[in-house]
């Protein structure tokens, strides 16, 4: 993973990068606050180095570019990854062993 996404996601439970226009963004951002979890998100329309990082969020695997989800410093995916862990009732463990949320 590339230095400045590394850094962005160092010591923090979970991140999400995401657009401010984006519809799904807004819904994956929505479903894990749901649960309680207090996510650092990232809008890439934003911030002025946004197109580099979504360049390297590419790199990396994430197609489209967002949302991309790290949860414990490891990249999960996008908004497919995300449902599916929900539907297989395995996001809240993943979010739980991330120290995300307590329940």
């Amino acid at each position: 993973m590339d230095i400045i996404i590394t850094s962005m996601v160092a010591e923090k439970a979970v991140v999400i990068f995401s657009r401010s226009t984006c519809c799904l963004c807004h819904s994956i951002k929505l479903l894990i606050r749901n649960f309680g979890a207090n996510p650092t998100v990232y809008e890439l329309d934003e911030l002025t180095n946004g197109q580099q990082i979504e360049r390297e969020l590419i790199q990396i695997g994430c197609k489209p570019s967002v949302p991309a989800v790290f949860i414990g410093q490891k990249f999960i995916g996008g908004s497919n990854s995300i449902m599916s862990l929900h539907v297989r009732n395995e996001l809240v463990p993943l979010l739980m062993n991330a120290r995300a949320i307590w329940i």
